[in-house]
This record gives C-alpha cells, structure tokens and sequence, in this order.
C-alpha cells in the first residue's frame, strides 16, 4: 500500500471493503502505539530517563502529528530570525528519508534558504549537538523534535495546522498523530499554521481545544504567503507570471491540499495535480509522466514546491517550464509574544 491510499483510508475518502476491512486493523495496532509512547513519555517525565543537555540553548521544532505542518518555512524564518539577533545557529536533523550516503530534500532546501547556517543531519542527534557546539554554534534549533525527548531543549515549539489539526483524530497508524493531544502540556509556545485556510468558526474551536493546554499568550496564528517562482537554473520570476494561466501541480509533502490552496491563492487555474508520497524521490519516468499529463491538460506551467524543486534538474518538462513557488511564514498573530519568549531563550541564556 503507498502512502496515498493510506491516506486515503484512515481520512475517510475511501469506504470500499478494503477501507472498512483496514480501518479497524489500523485503530488494534493504534492501542499498542499510543500505550508504548505514552510509557516513554512518562519514563522521561518521571526523571527514569534522562535527557542530555548541552551548553547552548535548544529550541526544537516540532508536530503532534507527522509532516504537512509547515515546518520548514518557520525552520528558515527562525534560523533568519536568530541570524539577525547575532546568534551564531546550526540546525539538527534526522535525515528522514535520505538516499543512503545522501541528504534528504529538506536540508537541500534549507541549505539554499539559510547558506550561512550549518545543517547537521544524523538519527543521533545528541551527537549532532555536540559537533555543533564545537564548531561554535550557541543556540541550535532541533528540526521535528518534539517526540526526540534525548537531547534537553530549553524551549518546545508545537506546530498544529489548522486545516487538519489531529491528523483524523486518531494515533498511528489509525490516524496522524505521533501521540495523544494532552502531549501539548510540554510545549512552550504552539504556532498554529494555515489559519487562513480555515473557517473562522472551526479555527475559534481549535483555539479553545488548544488553551486546555497551553496559554492563550503562548499560541500564536501563522500563514503561509506564496513569495515568488524559482526554477531549476536559480531564475525568479514574480508571482503575477501565474495569475490566470492554466497550471498543472505536482508535489510529494505532508499537505498536498495546502500546496493547492497556494496554487488558487496564486492567481492560477489549476488542471490537474499529481501527488506522491512526502518525501518522495523523483525517477525520470515519474517526470515524464508530469509532463505528458500536463501537457495534455492544457497547462501553461508546471508548478511544484521548493522542496520538490530541490530533488530535480530539469526546467521544462514536455516543453512546459517548471517552477516552484517559495513560501514564506508570516505571523499574523501573536507574534510579540513569540518574539519576546525567543528572546529569553537564545538572547537571555546566550549571555546577551
């Protein structure tokens, strides 16, 4: 089973006999995984595992449930933020689902957002932290760590997305989330991303969910705002080169429904979109079939994600040009008091 029909089983979208006859499977082995993660989280809380600390501040970035928060943007726009600071920054990350003796597309994309800020990836991530003190890093940011309770942090941020905040309310593998709500009560601050896809009404009852376990001054709302296009040679373009044309879609993310909103929100008509697994590694038949879909669609572009962009060379696919459309994050609210608790972390205990 791909990573597309499971989704497409534990949302709901699909109710043949396989779904039916899959959901309850899937809710069984849900019981043994949320009980043997809450145990490890109750040896860390009760003291009978240790996390290791080390001599600089640690800010982890992390989800209640797995990928299509919106991660690597706020990892790009903290790394940023702390460069302007004056705080010398490195960024610790597994690695998941890197080619063996290769890096994984999120450090690719990482790399050419933030140039000037060492990437370590390694499943060991304590071992990471070490190297990057060494080689003088005083604050490190720990990418999707909030269930890597190892290495000590000073400060949790939570990212939960609006549009499916409880990844189908239910834990792995029945639904998304890496472990139960109340898991929340460790997070210092929460950013709730996407808050402009949502409803007004579901995105007031999700902050009442929230508040039962972190306070209202330690949440705050994000959108993600389409910045420009990219392609595969470096060159720009401004946005307004995708207003009304026909465009076809493809990405391999946690939310592909989000990069189509980015799409519509961009100005474009979209025609079709494929979708592959997060994380997936492009084959040069995968890309051919991009374009001879899209070409037959009608499309005037090809747009993708810059994380996609990363994982392939190619500028035109079935004489279509490629783009990717970078995304920025922009706190719509509560970002005083994000930036103040940011500033107690990495300012205060770096000894400025």
């Amino acid at each position: 089973m791909n990573e597309v029909d499971y989704l497409s089983i534990i949302s709901g979208a699909r109710h043949d006999w396989r779904a039916r006859c899959l959901k309850p499977c899937f809710g069984f082995l849900s019981l043994f995984y949320g009980t043997a993660v809450a145990v490890r989280n109750r040896l860390f809380d009760w003291g009978l595992k240790r996390a290791r600390p080390v001599s600089v501040p640690v800010i982890s970035l992390g989800n209640l449930t797995t990928g299509g928060t919106g991660k690597t943007p706020l990892v790009a726009w903290l790394s940023q933020w702390f460069q302007a600071q004056g705080i010398s920054v490195a960024l610790l990350s597994r690695g998941y689902r890197a080619l063996p003796g290769e890096v994984n597309d999120e450090k690719l994309l990482l790399d050419r957002l933030c140039p000037q800020v060492p990437h370590y990836q390694n499943p060991d991530r304590c071992a990471s932290a070490e190297k990057a003190v060494e080689a003088g890093a005083r604050l490190l940011i720990l990418d999707d760590g909030f269930q890597h309770r190892r290495l000590a942090r000073d400060l949790d941020i939570v990212l939960i997305d609006a549009v499916n905040p409880w990844g189908y309310g239910h834990q792995l593998p029945r639904g998304l989330l890496r472990e139960s709500k109340s898991g929340l009560r460790r997070a210092g601050f929460v950013l709730i991303t996407r808050v402009d896809q949502c409803p007004p009404e579901l995105l007031e009852n999700l902050i009442t969910e929230v508040k039962q376990f972190v306070p209202e001054h330690r949440i705050a709302h994000v959108r993600f705002v389409p910045r420009g296009l990219v392609n595969a040679a470096g060159e720009t373009r401004s946005l307004h080169e995708v207003t009304g044309k026909q465009v076809w879609g493809f990405c391999a993310i946690g939310n592909p429904r989000g990069f189509q909103q980015t799409l519509v929100d961009a100005g474009g008509r979209v025609c079709g979109m494929r979708v592959f697994a997060d994380h997936h590694h492009y084959r040069e038949r995968d890309l051919q079939e991009i374009g001879s879909e899209a070409a037959q669609s009608g499309a005037e572009l090809i747009l993708t994600t810059a994380k996609d962009l990363v994982k392939i060379s190619e500028q035109k696919l079935s004489g279509l040009p490629v783009w990717a459309v970078e995304i920025g994050a922009e706190i719509v609210q509560g970002a005083a008091d994000f930036e103040e608790i940011l500033r107690k972390t990495g300012l205060a205990e770096s000894g400025e």
